[in-house]
């Protein structure tokens, strides 16, 4: 018994010299529990952009609609360009930035973020951003807000008072546009700051900040995937 014991002893300090020499990357540390699909989950929220939120723990991009990007502009009627990306965010950060939030789970994105309808207070911040004119509503992917959309087309609000490129394309011409610049095609930026691992996309206010140079802490991926799986973060945009 006593051998027993010493073994099992042993064995244990060897399975904590394991973990604690190599432990999980930090993205494997961070990441949250998976919420039940078709299930509400709720928490305080954190806004990233216009379509894209943080409850508690978990990255949450709204359901059925596509807001401008942080860095796009569109025009008035008069030509004149505005920052709808700007608007469009600054007014999901006053409806739900550290407020309660409750999210109806629709699954994940290709990026692996939770799809979400989500409340404050009851409302349906999804459908206010398209009725507001600050959101398209995301026909690829749900037909939930096309009668929004449709309102706030002929009311020439937000988005829809000028010219405005969807944000889908937006992102695709950025893309486009970087790939052929970056080295193999690979366009996204990391670098390491004090805030950790985090990479940025094309279209990301951060992007042409970020140089790439050869040092250690920078480096580029081809999708936000392999990103993700080295254990970096996106830049909270």
């Amino acid at each position: 018994m006593f051998i027993l014991r010493c073994l099992f002893t042993g064995l244990a300090s060897v399975a904590f010299a394991l973990i604690t020499a190599h432990p999980l990357p930090a993205a494997a540390r961070a990441w949250p529990a998976p919420v039940p699909l078709n299930e509400n989950f709720s928490g305080i929220t954190r806004v990233i952009d216009g379509d894209t939120i943080h409850v508690g723990d978990t990255r949450v991009r709204l359901e059925g609609i596509d807001a401008p990007e942080s860095t796009q502009t569109c025009k008035r009627a008069t030509g004149e360009e505005w920052a709808c990306g700007t608007e469009a965010t600054h007014t999901m950060r006053t409806m739900a930035e550290g407020k309660q939030v409750v999210c109806r789970n629709h699954g994940l994105d290709k990026y692996g973020r939770t799809l979400g309808t989500c409340f404050v207070d009851g409302r349906d911040i999804n459908r206010e951003m398209v009725k507001l004119g600050l959101a398209w509503a995301y026909v690829k992917y749900s037909v939930a807000y096309t009668t929004e959309e449709a309102e706030a087309r002929r009311t020439k609000i937000g988005i829809w008072q000028g010219e405005a490129l969807p944000a889908w394309d937006f992102r695709a011409r950025a893309w486009t546009r970087t790939e052929e610049q970056a080295p193999a095609g690979c366009p996204i930026k990391g670098n390491v700051t004090a805030n950790g691992h985090i990479y940025h996309m094309p279209w990301s206010q951060w992007y042409d900040k970020v140089r790439i140079d050869g040092h250690p802490n920078k480096r580029w991926f081809c999708s936000e995937t392999e990103a993700q799986q080295a254990g970096w973060r996106p830049a909270y945009r």
